[in-house]
């Protein structure tokens, strides 16, 4: 899975940020973000499925990078204190979660005052219909 679009488009991390990545899966946007804030920052890839966290991890290992970690946990109940982190970014992730109220309540809850939240997802512009709702070709790949 490489994501639905490019988080980046909303901002450029600094050397030396903390970053959230929701929903890490493989891995392949921390580790773009790990490079990006260089040693002194850190890179906290978060994802529920053991099997993506193990492919991340892995992929660290390979890189040698040394400034990132992945942590299961699902995305409504973060093991992080309050403003822990000075960017959150999620690719492709949001969109598949029901309660968005609590996830955004901790993103909101974890991220430091002045902190961004940079997403790339899926939306809607209007109501599905109906029709659209029950065409199971639709929704799936």
């Amino acid at each position: 899975f490489a994501g639905v679009a490019n988080p980046w488009q909303l901002g450029r991390l600094t050397l030396g940020e903390r970053v959230l990545d929701l929903g890490s899966g493989a891995g392949t946007d921390s580790l773009v973000a790990a490079q990006m804030v260089g040693p002194g920052g850190r890179v906290t890839g978060v994802d529920m499925t053991s099997e993506m966290l193990a492919k991340a991890r892995a992929a660290a290992v390979e890189m040698g990078a040394a400034n990132v970690e992945f942590i299961e946990s699902e995305a409504e109940r973060l093991p992080f204190g309050d403003k822990s982190f000075d960017v959150v970014i999620s690719n492709g992730v949001i969109d598949l979660i029901p309660d968005k109220e609590a996830v955004f309540s901790e993103l909101f809850r974890v991220l430091m005052p002045g902190g961004r939240i940079q997403l790339a997802d899926v939306t809607i512009q209007k109501p599905v219909s109906e029709e659209g709702r029950r065409n199971i070709d639709l929704w799936t790949g």
